[in-house]
């Protein structure tokens, strides 16, 4: 299995979106948890143009996305999401090194993100440790998202 990456294009807005729900239906969130979150797992055709998104493919089939938001003060990961089917296949960490590097050739000594919990452990074993915690309660249930970092 080979995995290639490359920009994401707009007019994939739609496969990414449906792949960022897959993703966070895997962890058997609540539908109505789902619906909550429906505008931040949306990745807009928009979004894609003025950012530097990336899929990661296998034969061609759209697997992964992840976007690299850079600003003046921060270099940060958004979007991560890969196909329920391919989690622990390497999709994940082709794509975080991905970004990691372009993080670095755009000059960027620090990459951050806010996780889902369960992702925690993966951007951990990426070199990623945690910085803080994001308060982030559902429907009245306590929960935080981790904010990590990773210096290079």
């Amino acid at each position: 299995m080979r995995i290639e990456i490359r920009r994401a294009h707009p007019e994939e807005a739609d496969t990414l979106t449906e792949i960022a729900h897959a993703a966070k239906r895997h962890w058997k969130y609540p539908e109505s948890w789902i619906q909550q979150w429906r505008m931040d797992l949306t990745i807009s055709g928009e979004f894609i143009s003025n950012h530097e998104v990336f899929a990661a493919t296998i034969n061609g089939a759209v697997v992964g996305c992840c976007a690299l938001v850079v600003t003046d003060a921060l270099a940060e990961i958004e979007h991560m999401w890969i196909r329920p089917e391919q989690m622990g296949s390497g999709v994940g960490r082709a794509l975080f090194e991905h970004v990691r590097a372009r993080a670095v050739e755009r000059g960027a000594n620090v990459l951050e993100l806010s996780a889902d919990p369960y992702a925690e452990g993966f951007y951990a074993r990426m070199g990623a440790k945690r910085i803080g915690e994001i308060p982030a309660d559902m429907d009245g249930q306590s929960r935080v998202l981790p904010r990590m970092r990773i210096e290079f």
